[in-house]
């Protein structure tokens, strides 16, 4: 119990208008990877109608993009498809609302890893800005937690 309460701890900035600052990016990537680019490739209650996706159910499509990638991901293919859509559309619920941030951050740093490196590096560096940005965005919040606007800090504020 300890380890989970050192992981979900936030860093409190010294002054509580900097963690205001601080929250906007995480609540702004946090959205737009859950309600944009996961519920596109995993089935949520606001996926889009057309993708005719259950919940929690992959797109069709994304396991033979993940296949296509080679090595380990072609063994299993279904496997990382999932591994990864979950980490956009529920590891950007958790991280828009600052729970278990750096949990959630640290399984979108591994999909966006994936997705620059094994996806988008051949299509130039342009194409890979939108996975960098969320790489960084969930560095950032890997080190610091969610700060004082989250339910890591509403969870762990009175713990030592």
């Amino acid at each position: 119990m300890k380890l989970l309460t050192r992981i979900t701890k936030p860093i409190l900035l010294p002054n509580w208008s900097q963690d205001v600052f601080i929250t906007i990016p995480r609540i702004v990537c946090g959205y737009l990877l859950a309600f944009n680019f996961g519920a596109d490739k995993f089935g949520m209650p606001w996926s889009p109608i057309d993708a005719n996706l259950g919940l929690f159910e992959v797109a069709f499509w994304f396991p033979n993009d993940v296949a296509n990638y080679g090595g380990i991901f072609a063994i299993a293919p279904v496997f990382f498809a999932w591994m990864g859509a979950f980490a956009e559309a529920i590891g950007g619920l958790f991280l828009l609302f600052g729970f278990q941030t750096r949990i959630a951050s640290f399984l979108i740093i591994g999909t966006m890893l994936v997705a620059i490196f094994m996806q988008q590096i051949q299509n130039g560096l342009w194409n890979c800005l939108a996975a960098m940005g969320f790489l960084w965005v969930a560095i950032f919040y890997l080190i610091l937690g969610s700060g004082r606007f989250g339910i890591d800090y509403l969870l762990t504020k009175h713990t030592v």
